[in-house]
């Protein structure tokens, strides 16, 4: 019964509460469940889903705004220059509602949405007026992004996906006809795109939800393995058999186990992963492994059971695209019966090992084959693990793996990627929140830049201060703008959390010279802080003050504040005018 999935689904995203000691409020810990569970094969990490969140009223009917591009997740400083022909765009459009059934209205917003934001003729100062910062910001990229490639003929898919807590199979029919004309008209906007409306309701969530990221997984081996130990070891595997290994058992592609491979699934043309395809579907009766490096597996334990292996905390090290044309291979050939007489097999190595030293070396080296980018090694990084181990003396998560903290269920306030991180220290050490607003991804790019901010000369408390200071401002804007304030300043001047939250790293530096009370302060300054004042009426009346520069710099000048913001002539502008006490 429809009731009894709402209140299973009710359940569950409380255990999830609880489980995570999660402190975000029940709507927006709602809405980030369901991006997670509509974008799972994705295995987008915590700052991903929020950045893809649009806060705020004047939203559009969006929630969530998140753009791919072949499979990878795209933000405003990804360098487009990595896509080349016919790169695949895909858009998900994602509203989230608590509710016990689906509207109209949601498709209605859509539907006066569509003709502004995908219209071309219309420029953005001519639709800010309709929406908040936080979703002209996503669009603007949006058009960028997609003029930018126009040139390399690239395909397109817009999807709407809505989610409530309601039965997918009692909609009105007068939702699916009001889907179609949604349809038709984004398509009028796109030629040649694909475009998908989505009811994702209380039982398809559930369904998603239970799909669990285990990472004690058993893998089938064909007659002997190789061993040294207990800490190694060398099988074959039928090509199936790893198949089942790297499924979940909806045939979905366990993706979290490939979040210490230091490379993305290049697609289907790359020429490594044509031959490899080639190699595949030959008729030729050479077996797989003999041509190809094959899979390095890193586990913490391992235990062998007949000519089964049974590991723990499993993660695909190398091998990411072997595995993805294994698995697009094996999936093809599902439907004819054809997988089942395969009978070739895939090598792979197995290191047993609880070091991070040592693990960190076998990534290095196992990825060494081909060539890398230096910033995708960054992990790896002394450094990185001194910070990782300091923030968990002070329960902090430091995620320098991608989603290894969130995928175990801690905190989500508390958990740090590498990139949010720098982020922080750029804003607040550095005093350059236009930088960690407008080029986030980058600050790890270029070595330069990443040595400047990852440096033995930045005391570990310096990393930690930034890190409490974003997350604590976090949280008390979430308060600020619930409707909860008082501030009668704030709810009239910027009634929407939006603005306030594409602030939030020049609200960081600001609090910062607050409390050194000074407007040129050096990094070794930012080390002699000691206790920073979160009080109510010291973050209210900054972001007020912060309010005011904002619109006195922005409102001359006649630019959209998402814009301005972004200009180093700004943080010059707040620096020089901001009120010491």
């Amino acid at each position: 019964m429809a009731g009894n999935d709402s209140i299973v689904l009710d359940n569950i995203i409380k255990q999830k509460i609880n489980k995570s000691d999660n402190t975000l409020a029940d709507d927006e810990f709602f809405e980030i469940f369901t991006f997670e569970q509509i974008l799972k094969k994705y295995d987008l990490s915590y700052d991903e889903l929020n950045y893809g969140k649009i806060g705020g009223g004047d939203d559009g009917g969006i929630d969530g705004f998140f753009i791919f591009i072949n499979n990878n997740f795209v933000s405003e400083d990804t360098e487009l220059d990595n896509f080349k022909k016919s790169p695949r765009i895909q858009l998900f459009l994602i509203q989230s509602k608590r509710s016990d059934s689906f509207s109209e209205k949601a498709i209605e917003k859509w539907l006066s949405t569509t003709m502004n934001i995908f219209n071309l003729e219309k420029n953005i100062e001519q639709i800010q007026k309709y929406y908040n910062s936080d979703l002209l910001n996503k669009v603007t990229f949006f058009r960028e992004l997609y003029l930018n490639l126009a040139s390399q003929h690239p395909s397109i898919e817009i999807t709407y996906v809505y989610a409530s807590k309601g039965d997918v199979s009692a909609i009105n029919q007068k939702i699916y006809n009001h889907s179609e004309v949604l349809k038709e008209n984004t398509v009028k906007y796109f030629s040649g795109a694909k475009v998908n409306v989505n009811f994702v309701g209380a039982r398809e969530l559930i369904d998603s939800s239970r799909l669990e990221k285990s990472y004690t997984l058993q893998l089938k081996f064909i007659e002997n393995y190789i061993s040294r130990g207990e800490d190694n070891y060398v099988i074959l595997a039928s090509l199936k058999d790893y198949y089942n290994f790297v499924t979940y058992d909806n045939d979905e592609l366990r993706t979290y186990i490939f979040a210490f491979n230091v490379r993305d699934y290049q697609g289907s043309n790359v020429e490594v992963n044509k031959d490899i395809k080639i190699t595949l579907e030959s008729n030729e009766k050479v077996d797989f492994w003999w041509l190809n490096n094959g899979i390095t597996i890193l586990s913490s334990r391992a235990s062998v059971a007949g000519k089964t292996i049974s590991l723990d905390d499993v993660q695909v090290v190398n091998g990411l695209q072997t595995t993805n044309t294994i698995y697009h291979y094996i999936k093809n050939r599902e439907a004819d019966n054809d997988a089942l007489k395969e009978e070739r097999a895939v090598l792979i190595k197995i290191v047993v090992t609880n070091d991070p030293e040592t693990r960190d070396r076998v990534i290095k080296a196992t990825n060494f084959q081909t060539p890398i980018p230096p910033a995708s090694l960054k992990a790896t990084d002394p450094i990185q693990l001194d910070i990782e181990n300091f923030f968990l003396n002070h329960e902090w998560f430091y995620d320098r793996r991608k989603n290894y903290y969130k995928n175990t269920g801690k905190q989500l306030d508390r958990i740090i990627s590498i990139p949010y991180l720098a982020q922080a220290v750029i804003a607040i050490v550095f005093h350059e929140p236009d930088i960690a607003r407008s080029r986030p991804s980058s600050i790890l790019k270029k070595d330069n830049d990443y040595k400047r901010v990852f440096s033995q000369k930045i005391s570990l408390e310096v990393y930690l201060l930034c890190a409490r200071t974003m997350k604590n401002l976090e949280s008390s804007i979430r308060i600020l703008t619930s409707g909860k304030s008082n501030n009668v300043a704030i709810n009239e001047q910027w009634k929407h959390a939006s603005p306030i939250r594409i602030l939030m790293f020049h609200l960081g530096m600001l609090l910062v010279v607050k409390t050194l009370q000074k407007r040129d302060y050096k990094p070794k300054d930012v080390e002699s802080i000691k206790n920073i004042d979160f009080s109510n009426e010291l973050i209210m009346n900054i972001l007020a003050e912060l309010i005011q520069l904002t619109n006195d710099y922005v409102i001359p000048k006649e630019i959209p504040i998402n814009i301005g913001i972004k200009q180093k002539d700004f943080v010059t502008f707040i620096l020089e005018n901001v009120l010491l006490e």
